[in-house]
């Protein structure tokens, strides 16, 4: 049998979303069952996205309907006959044209779902450009009356694995950050007394030389 695509963010979804057993999904993805077990329990994998098997061709609705109502029964991956993509090489990450309507939509949902991501990380999973994202987080787009949250992968702007990879480094980042500030907690700092005086919204101005070209696309 094929190996199962992204195996961990598959069994993710196979929790959330079916009656499985554990050992069921366990013997599709290739994870033992006690990682399945974390994984239900929010011990593992915590805020990984899912990846729908039937919308990759992994796996049939009929499939796992066959299966839930037969704990014994065991999943099988369906035939893929679709070519594997290739590794995209790295560089800035190009949009097509058809799809660059869609990108607003999937910042305003990556700021809603994962606020923990930076904007540079925003702008580079849905190929945009971090004035873009401060305009939608702010609500100043020029086509925010019409911008509603849709899952960047869904709309096919980035990889489950690309946000994932994202999300984990962003999470990272923050624990370290977090871990910091409290042992500079430890003794009083002067710059934060003076952090204190500053306009926090003037920190986080864009920059007034930054040019938002998807204005004008």
């Amino acid at each position: 049998m094929s190996q199962v695509l992204m195996p961990k963010a598959t069994a993710v979804w196979l929790v959330e979303n079916t009656t499985l057993t554990f050992d069921q999904i366990s013997a599709f993805t290739g994870l033992h069952p006690l990682e399945i077990q974390a994984i239900a329990d929010g011990e593992v994998a915590g805020g990984m996205t899912g990846l729908d098997p039937t919308t990759n061709g992994q796996l049939t609705k009929e499939e796992i309907k066959r299966c839930e109502v037969d704990p014994k029964a065991r999943l099988k991956l369906s035939v893929r006959d679709v070519p594997e993509p290739m590794a995209r090489s790295k560089g800035p990450r190009y949009t097509p044209v058809a799809k660059r309507q869609d990108r607003p939509d999937a910042i305003a949902w990556l700021l809603k779902v994962h606020p923990e991501l930076q904007d540079s990380q925003v702008a580079k999973l849905v190929g945009s450009t971090k004035s873009t994202v401060q305009s939608v987080r702010d609500r100043t787009h020029w086509n925010m009356q019409n911008v509603r949250p849709r899952d960047p992968v869904t709309l096919g702007l980035c990889s489950l694995k690309d946000l994932n990879d994202a999300v984990d480094r962003a999470r990272r980042k923050a624990a370290r950050e977090d871990a910091a500030r409290k042992k500079a907690g430890l003794a009083p700092l002067e710059s934060e007394v003076e952090a204190e005086a500053v306009d926090p919204g003037e920190a986080d101005q864009p920059e007034v030389d930054a040019l938002d070209s998807e204005h004008h696309n």
